[in-house]
């Protein structure tokens, strides 16, 4: 399920916020230390203080906008067929945020110099294909179902209480 309104569209954005930052983190600590291992799942979550809300900022103000705008250049709501629609904006959306994010994490934590540009390059080169499988795949349809089993217990709730008070 896709958020209805501004309130679900922030909550939404909070939940898949967490679950691609944390991961991508997981996995870029992992590449560092050469491979996973136990101690990369809490180490993930120091970092996941300052990226999350850097996360969640960018979507809010930027990129989710965009992402709807280029996605409807492939897929026209309405006519296309809802997974089609979804798979799109979850595309465009790896499609901004991933050298966004990989730009913040270099400057943050890559300790690149005078290599930034270069640094930067090859951190979205190294994640993009992990961010695109991870929010296709495993994210996306994460969070969109326990987003939309919420949503449903939280309407169902509200529609009883009205009907108690009527």
């Amino acid at each position: 399920m896709l958020p209805q309104n501004k309130f679900q569209d922030v909550i939404f954005t909070v939940f898949m916020a967490f679950v691609m930052v944390y991961a991508m983190i997981c996995y870029n600590i992992a590449l560092n230390v050469g491979g996973m291992q136990n101690f990369v799942f809490l180490a993930a979550f120091k970092e996941m203080l300052i990226m999350w809300p850097i996360a969640i900022v960018l979507e809010l103000l930027f990129v989710g906008k965009l992402a709807q705008k280029l996605a409807f250049r492939f897929v026209t709501p309405g006519k296309d067929p809802m997974i089609m629609i979804i798979l799109a904006i979850s595309a465009m959306s790896v499609c901004l945020m991933c050298p966004l994010m990989s730009l913040v994490a270099t400057f943050l934590f890559k300790n690149a110099g005078s290599e930034i540009v270069a640094v930067w390059l090859q951190t979205t080169v190294m994640n993009f294909p992990m961010a695109l499988c991870w929010q296709i795949f495993f994210a996306g349809p994460l969070v969109r179902n326990v987003f939309g089993f919420f949503v449903k217990k939280l309407s169902r709730k509200n529609s009883a209480d009205l009907r108690k008070t009527a």
